[in-house]
């Protein structure tokens, strides 16, 4: 059997009917950039994620970087980021002419150690990015804590976590603004780029509005000089088709999330580890083990894929080789590189390919060790 590690087109097949008619209706209106229908979906997603606000933009990073700027953060500025970590979230810092400053996560968990921030908050800090790494929320209290404390602003990247909880409130409400991606391999995803801003602070929500749209509050009316980026408006649609069944496939996720842990128990290979009052939405099922690379061969022969997410850390990346970090300024991050594995979870893994995942678990485990 040949288990892929994601097949998004099997996604598409089961909603053909309701994704093409969307996308008919929205060819047939020959309106195809803002309107009504980015409206709605913005009005949906804010209501799904108990936010004041949504802004729609072209892409995960935009929002980002558009928060940034909607708070005017720029040289000179710091901004605290964890080492372990798409490039986005340094990239959308420097891009506005700030300066990320890596920091390590926590062990097993991965995602950014509040001690380690506070550690490095200085005069010129301004803003820390909470990324809800794999799906698995950060410890919020802890952070908004410390920025409470510093009077600095908390970023949640919620790329990898749409309808993930924290003490029962969804992600993209726990910080001062959020960051989503539409990416078409997140757990809610477009045919396309695609992003948006989650927030209750009405100043931003109208300033990052203006920035996303050229600065424009209607046509040809330039408050402020902004830039491109939008949501267009089939993505828009195939969103709001899809928004209704996110709750469903994280479930999905989790179920199947769980049959791989109970196949991993007793073992030195290390499942995803959640603790506290959060739930793991499974963007990502990542273990951690040191035979990494021979785990990865014995389950690539047996027909099923994987991924490796990320095999560098960002002080470890090209890049930023220009900041001379090393890796035991990072010891988790650095670790987590040579030793995370994703292994396939995506909703639409059928009953028999779970099994056989399950099956395959525990009979490499047992040739391994």
């Amino acid at each position: 059997m040949k288990i892929p590690f994601l097949d998004v087109a099997r996604q598409y097949t089961r909603l053909k009917r309701e994704i093409d008619d969307a996308i008919e209706q929205v060819l047939s209106s020959g309106w195809f950039i803002g309107g009504e229908r980015v409206n709605s979906f913005e009005q949906k997603f804010a209501n799904y994620t108990g936010s004041d606000y949504c802004i729609s933009c072209g892409s995960g990073t935009d929002a980002l970087e558009l928060i940034l700027r909607g708070w005017n953060i720029g040289p000179a500025d710091e901004v605290i980021v964890p080492d372990f970590t798409w490039i986005s979230d340094a990239e959308a810092v420097t891009t506005v002419g700030g300066k990320a400053i890596f920091v390590d996560v926590l062990p097993g968990e991965l995602t950014i150690d509040p001690e380690k921030v506070k550690e490095a908050i200085t005069p010129r800090t301004k803003a820390v990015i909470a990324v809800h790494l794999y799906g698995l929320p950060c410890r919020m209290d802890e952070i908004m804590a410390i920025a409470d404390r510093y009077n600095i602003k908390v970023i949640e990247d919620c790329a990898q976590a749409p309808g993930g909880t924290y003490k029962g409130r969804k992600v993209g409400t726990l910080g001062h603004a959020a960051a989503f991606s539409f990416y078409p391999t997140k757990n809610l995803g477009a045919y396309g780029d695609g992003g948006a801003i989650t927030t209750n602070d009405t100043a931003l929500a109208e300033k990052v509005r203006l920035l996303a749209n050229h600065g424009q509050p209607r046509r040809d009316t330039h408050l402020i000089e902004g830039r491109n980026s939008r949501l267009d408006v089939i993505q828009a649609a195939i969103l709001d088709v899809k928004l209704k069944y996110l709750d469903q496939w994280n479930l999905i996720r989790t179920r199947t999330a769980g049959k791989y842990s109970d196949a991993l128990r007793n073992t030195n290979i290390k499942p995803p580890v959640v603790t506290g009052p959060r739930s793991h939405v499974y963007h990502m099922y990542v273990v951690q083990l040191s035979k990494r690379d021979v785990f990865q061969q014995y389950l690539l022969d047996a027909g099923i894929s994987t991924a490796i997410h990320y095999p560098k850390a960002l002080h470890q990346l090209e890049a930023y080789g220009h900041l001379g970090l090393s890796d035991d300024m990072f010891p988790v991050s650095s670790n987590a590189a040579i030793s995370v594995l994703s292994l396939p979870v995506f909703p639409e893994l059928t009953d028999e390919e779970i099994e056989y995942v399950v099956r395959t678990l525990a009979s490499v485990v047992s040739n391994m060790l």
